[in-house]
């Protein structure tokens, strides 16, 4: 099959951060699909745009075996909540462009990955323009999530939006949803037929972490990066409102006492705040770094005690899967859930950490001080992950259950389309 992936974030090699579709799409071209992806020039997390992209609209870029189209975002994206927003609206535009005007051949479907919800847009003329199926997945409920974090404001924006997502869920073929929540809610509550609805999670990159586990030394890089006799819980992913990194400061300030190490990786909008309470706090046991790649993000995580995954307590993220997650279970390390809902029936099933009401300082002392009293239970609980993730959410076993039901899907459709044109034909 030839595949056209519509993904604001899909990631530059080098870049850091959650990498899902550039791992599913290699495992696709690996199995000899060809995949191109109209990506953009900005990172999710709030990073510049690159130098090689300044005054540029569109980039052609060689990832492996994925042929990569970077496309046009206004450089206001990280300003402000309209420049976010007109950010959005630049890449629905400019993706459009690419795909009506760069992409080269016949493709056999068009798959848009979501937030931002608006690219479905560009999806779905796409998906006109060129006759082909159109399947979209839902990363995130939006407009929800944007709407609860106080992000989305404006009424008329979410009339629009709400409406829009009704429109694309319609005219999509196939829709892949990433946790069980997900899917309830679009069956349930939006009322999309079961028929369209597939659930490919995300899951943990072992392709990483099998190397690392039986070739890194983790108490040498300690030592190098003076972690030494600490006890690290290291957060990886965005600094934004939505993930609400406050509450591991406040956190910090409770464990002062301790030898507890609170490691921050990752960018967003919000860290330059949090960095200046930090040091208007004093604390001296959180520390902040910038991205990194992926394969220095696994050292770190190999490097500590504990993984740590938090969201704004809110009931739309109750709904979700934390990315991160899948990362700590790779690395055996347990995990420190301050998600409620699925995220939270995950570790308790897995029985790979514990459960932190999100914004509850005094329940993050007190499991935390637990852990300090038992090695055991870390490293117990670092297998039980491991364990589960490998028998549930391994990415190559994933991404190739996703390729199927892509390629049923295709065959269906052509099979629909044939009989279309033979009673045209007779008409």
């Amino acid at each position: 099959m030839h595949i056209l992936l519509i993904h604001q974030y899909f990631l530059e090699e080098d870049d850091p951060g959650g990498s899902r579709w550039n791992e599913i799409t290699r495992s696709w071209t690996d199995a000899g699909h060809q995949v191109t992806v109209l990506a953009g020039m900005i990172h999710a997390n709030g990073a510049e745009k690159r130098q090689e992209y300044k005054g540029k609209y569109f980039m052609q870029r060689q990832q492996g075996k994925v042929k990569v189209w970077r496309c046009h975002v206004s450089e206001s994206y990280n300003k402000h909540f309209m420049g976010r927003l007109w950010g959005y609206f630049s890449f629905m535009f400019s993706s459009l462009w690419a795909g009506i005007f760069k992409t080269r051949g016949k493709y056999d479907l068009v798959i848009v990955t979501s937030p931002p919800l608006f690219v479905g847009f560009s999806g779905y003329l796409l998906s006109r323009f060129k006759r082909m199926p159109l399947v979209f997945e839902v990363r995130d409920l939006w407009p929800e999530s944007a709407i609860d974090t106080g992000v989305l404001k404006n009424g008329l924006v979410i009339k629009l939006a709400y409406w829009f997502e009704k429109f694309i869920y319609r005219k999509a073929v196939l829709i892949n949803v990433l946790t069980p929540a997900f899917y309830n809610t679009l069956r349930d509550r939006k009322q999309v037929p079961e028929a369209k609805l597939i659930l490919i999670p995300n899951a943990a990159d072992f392709s990483l972490s099998d190397h690392l586990l039986s070739a890194f030394d983790a108490e040498a890089f300690r030592r190098e990066q003076g972690l030494e006799n600490r006890f690290v819980i290291t957060y990886v992913g965005a600094h934004g409102v939505a993930n609400h990194l406050e509450q591991l400061l406040e956190a910090a300030r409770q464990l002062e006492d301790t030898p507890v190490l609170f490691l921050l990786i990752g960018q967003g909008m919000e860290k330059p705040r949090l960095q200046k309470l930090a040091a208007e706090q004093g604390l001296q046991n959180v520390r902040f770094l910038d991205p990194v790649p992926k394969q220095e993000v696994f050292k770190y995580i190999l490097a500590s005690d504990m993984g740590a995954s938090v969201l704004k307590k809110v009931d739309t993220f109750k709904t979700v899967y934390s990315n991160k997650t899948f990362d700590y279970m790779a690395c055996k390390k347990p995990i420190l859930m301050a998600i409620d809902g699925v995220s939270r029936e995950l570790v308790e099933t897995a029985a790979a950490g514990a459960y932190v009401e999100p914004e509850n300082i005094a329940a993050f002392n007190r499991i935390i001080r637990e852990y300090l009293q038992n090695p055991q239970r870390l490293r117990q609980e670092g297998e039980n992950g491991f364990r589960y993730a490998r028998a549930n959410f391994d990415r190559q076993v994933l991404a190739a259950r996703y390729l199927e039901h892509l390629q049923q899907k295709v065959l269906k459709e052509e099979k629909f389309e044939k009989i279309r044109q033979k009673k045209n034909a007779w008409v």
